[in-house]
């Protein structure tokens, strides 16, 4: 029986491709044991049990940015936590390794590396972190969601999707959603969403020019995350959710979207062919707006920077593209012609090749 054991997690972005990808593995191979390896404080702590993986923790180490107590002490809690990880990898007999970032994957890659156990990488931003910066200098297995990635060995696989956006039949679900949510069928859909937290700067701005968005023909679906509410306009056809746990059929639904620049929501949208504007989030090292590049360029989005997303620039460019039909549908082509939904496929079949490199001892 093959131990595969998968390192990640601390926000969606992690989790999400990581959980993803084991369903893939377990369905591929049913037989295999396939561990989580994440910290307990992270999002992972809830996820992954929900899903029914076990999950094996290690401390939460960050790499600290400047000088302090936390630097001084960082070399030690390095060596324990490779330690810890190395110690989890012979126990449970692990024979490959999958990390997609975040706190658990560094220690992971260099545990990984000293037992000669081998190991693939995922990486989900244009702009990699430096979990995967450094251990794709130790592996050859290098997955990537966007091109131009600057990782060595990189290859694109896409980003691995949850079973339901990667199996969505927009038309046959548009009905249930529509019912879900009392939105009418004659009308098209406004999907706004800044995220898994929201978005305030979408969230004021969209809530400014509700009723214009709404006379000019437009339902809305508005999904504010937990950190940044408005209050519902009240006016007909518009919907706020706080939280969407049907992204599938918002999806479904959307005739256009408006929303942050995440590697996950770029994807999907493209996936599923759902043309829309796209508001980078002007914080971190610029990833939001590397990952709208590519679907921008093809054709299926258009970006607006953050500080430019006023209610005069909706008023000026986003209103007079609602209104031509035609551009949408030509941009939902478009967005289509790039999207992926193989992703998870594509990053087994890399940490399969990965477990295949692996010497195997003479009988």
């Amino acid at each position: 029986m093959t131990a595969y054991l998968l390192a990640g997690g601390g926000t969606a972005g992690h989790v999400n491709p990581l959980l993803a990808t084991a369903d893939r593995l377990r369905e591929r191979e049913p037989d295999a044991r396939v561990l989580v390896l994440g910290t307990a404080e992270g999002l992972e702590a809830r996820l992954v049990p929900e899903r029914g993986y076990e999950l094996l923790t290690i401390p939460r180490l960050p790499f600290p940015r400047r000088p302090g107590r936390a630097a001084i002490a960082f070399p030690r809690r390095w060596r324990a936590a490779v330690a810890r990880s190395r110690a989890l990898l012979r126990e449970h007999a692990v024979d490959a390794v999958a990390g997609f970032g975040g706190y658990a994957s560094t220690p992971a890659y260099r545990a990984a590396r000293l037992e000669g156990i081998p190991f693939a990488i995922h990486e989900a931003n244009a702009r990699p972190g430096l979990a995967n910066r450094l251990g794709a200098r130790w592996t050859p297995f290098v997955g990537v969601t966007f091109p131009g990635t600057p990782l060595p060995h990189a290859r694109v696989v896409g980003l691995p999707l949850r079973r339901e956006i990667e199996r969505l039949d927009r038309s046959a679900a548009r009905g249930e959603a529509q019912r879900l949510w009392g939105l009418d069928p004659a009308r098209p859909l406004l999907l706004v969403t800044g995220g898994s937290t929201g978005a305030r700067r979408i969230n004021e701005t969209v809530s400014a020019v509700a009723a214009e968005i709404a006379a000019a023909g437009w339902d809305v679906l508005h999904i504010t995350g937990a950190r940044s509410p408005v209050a519902d306009p009240g006016i007909p056809g518009y919907r706020i959710l706080e939280y969407c746990d049907r992204m599938e059929l918002a999806l479904a639904a959307a005739d256009f979207a408006l929303s942050r620049a995440g590697a996950a929501t770029v994807c999907e949208l493209a996936a599923v062919g759902v043309p829309g504007v796209l508001v980078p989030y002007p914080v971190g090292n610029g990833e939001q707006e590397l990952n709208a590049a590519e679907l921008v360029e093809a054709g299926g989005a258009v970006l607006i920077h953050d500080s430019a997303f006023t209610p005069g620039a909706v008023r000026a460019d986003v209103l007079p593209l609602l209104a031509d039909r035609a551009r949408v549908a030509r941009m939902a082509g478009a967005a289509a012609s790039i999207g992926v939904r193989d992703g998870a496929d594509r990053m087994v079949d890399l940490l399969l090749e990965a477990a295949a490199s692996r010497p195997r001892s003479a009988d």
